[in-house]
């Protein structure tokens, strides 16, 4: 504690504020819970009003002329505040900046949009009518291109928005880093296409019962390390994971009986989301810093157990007998080598959660470039679908039958969530660069091949977990490997993984 009365003054007020905005913020995510998985839809106006409301009592508490006093005091005096208080007031000071050159109302009508639009996107995907979303989608454009000019920007306004979820992250180093990907990515993927080798991937097709694939997801998830006694596991049309507190962690996932891949996929990467929201310091709970530090890094847990784990070769074996058990007949007569051959397909796909590690960079560099079009005008939103299917035969050499599966397939755009997708790209490379490092310390394929994921959930705990948002990701990269991003990781584990599996030379 600082000596100073008046900063502890302002440092009392600062957390009284901290702890009504958190309990706002679980009101609001209860409302969001509530809403996607199963609330009726008759109510959609009512809960989008609660939302605009709760969202005008949050801004309240953080932004008035009492919190920029505290907060410039504060931040006169940092380095007499402990380290979680130095990051919560400097973080605060940012996000209050961000907020302040907003006014409130428009504030409270955007976030009261985004919440009747992500309503109307799942009726407009299950229509496949994008001419009900479109209106929609133009509005929350126009806030997002108003707000750049309240807040300010330097170079492309995106820029704004992917530093909101990829703090340092620029329009420049994006290009940087998709470059390095498309050099690496793309020539291995022509040698693929071009090896002539088959695979047979008809047993992903047969019919799962909807109940089976739930019992195996609920074994997956506590095997991974999610502790379901302090968390809820549903089924929702978009599968997500929302931390209402380090001990009430949920997510979702959804099932098709005819697709065996795609519940057990989707419950292994919210998983991953999910038990770094659940390993997160309890010193930190009830601060702003109980969350994952970034898109990309959190999206680097998902894809660590998604991709680096589940689909491995060590623990597919492991999992093989199990599903042979419990899938007798839809499995019958298949090899472990065709199984994992057929889990691990290289195939230009439609769908990007169902995407293979290798096309799936092609899904984000398309969004990432039709964002970056929205936001500077070059892109109008009444042309998105046929600029979507463009791109989708340029980069896949595929074009989806309707905007169900094709523009409208993503929740994002109409939740508001500019620069949200390219973190997807940074969290796969993040987590073949943490991969990398655990092999350095633990005998992972031993760890897979028991099933036994403890040591390297421990691993992720200790080095990851733990933090919060307490390091920035740039310094917990660092500090966890001694560099910054390597791209060369994520290429270099994609490289040795697919010239196996289709003998490559």
């Amino acid at each position: 504690m600082v000596e100073n009365s008046n900063l502890n003054d302002a440092l009392k007020r600062f957390n009284e504020a901290q702890e009504k905005s958190i309990a706002l913020q679980y009101a609001s995510s209860i409302l969001f819970w509530d809403a996607s998985t199963g609330a009726p839809k008759s109510g959609a106006d009512a809960r989008s009003k609660a939302i605009g409301t709760v969202s005008g009592f949050a801004y309240q508490i953080l932004v008035n002329d009492q919190m920029k006093k505290d907060l410039d005091d504060l931040m006169e005096h940092l380095d007499e505040l402990s380290e979680t208080q130095r990051v919560l007031i400097s973080n605060t000071k940012k996000e209050f900046d961000k907020l302040t050159k907003i006014p409130m109302d428009e504030f409270q009508k955007y976030n009261a949009l985004t919440s009747k639009s992500s309503m109307v996107w799942e009726d407009a995907k299950e229509q496949s009518d994008f001419e009900m979303f479109e209106p929609y989608l133009t509005q929350v454009i126009e806030y997002l291109l108003k707000f750049a000019e309240y807040r300010g920007y330097e170079g492309h306004p995106y820029n704004l928005y992917i530093d909101d979820f990829e703090e340092g992250m620029t329009v420049d180093q994006l290009n940087v880093f998709f470059d390095e990907l498309r050099a690496r990515i793309v020539p291995l993927l022509r040698r693929i296409s071009e090896s002539g080798k088959r695979i047979d991937t008809a047993f992903l097709t047969k019919l799962y019962p909807k109940e089976k694939q739930e019992k195996l997801s609920k074994m997956l998830l506590p095997m991974l390390g999610f502790d379901l006694e302090r968390g809820w596991f549903k089924e929702s049309v978009h599968p997500f994971t929302m931390a209402v507190d380090i001990d009430d962690v949920r997510l979702t996932t959804r099932y098709h009986e005819n697709d065996f891949k795609s519940a057990l996929l989707s419950t292994a990467h919210e998983g991953g989301h999910a038990i770094y929201e659940q390993n997160i310091s309890k010193d930190l709970r009830g601060t702003f810093l109980a969350t994952g530090t970034s898109n990309g890094i959190h999206e680097s847990q998902s894809r660590i157990f998604e991709n680096n784990f589940v689909l491995s070769e060590a623990f597919l074996g492991y999992l093989f007998p199990i599903l042979n058990n419990e899938f007798e007949e839809q499995l019958d007569e298949l090899t472990f080598r065709d199984f994992y051959e057929g889990m691990n397909k290289v195939e230009p796909s439609l769908i990007r959660i169902e995407a293979d590690e290798l096309t799936y960079s092609l899904h984000i560099m398309l969004r990432y470039e039709i964002e970056l079009g929205l936001i500077d005008g070059s892109i109008k939103v009444a042309d998105l679908p046929k600029v979507w299917n463009e791109k989708m035969e340029s980069y896949l050499g595929i074009t989806p039958e309707n905007d169900g599966k094709g523009v409208l397939q993503d929740v994002h755009w109409s939740e508001g969530l500019f620069g949200y997708f390219p973190t997807y790209a940074l969290g796969s490379a993040y987590a073949a660069q943490l991969a990398h490092y655990i092999r350095k310390e633990v005998d992972v394929d031993s760890c897979l091949k028991e099933g036994n994921f403890k040591p390297l959930t421990e691993w992720l705990n200790k080095n990851v977990h733990q933090y919060g948002s307490l390091k920035k990701p740039t310094e917990l990269i660092e500090l966890i490997t001694g560099e910054r991003l390597n791209s060369k990781y994520y290429c270099d584990y994609l490289e040795e993984k697919y010239s196996k599996i289709y003998n490559l030379k």
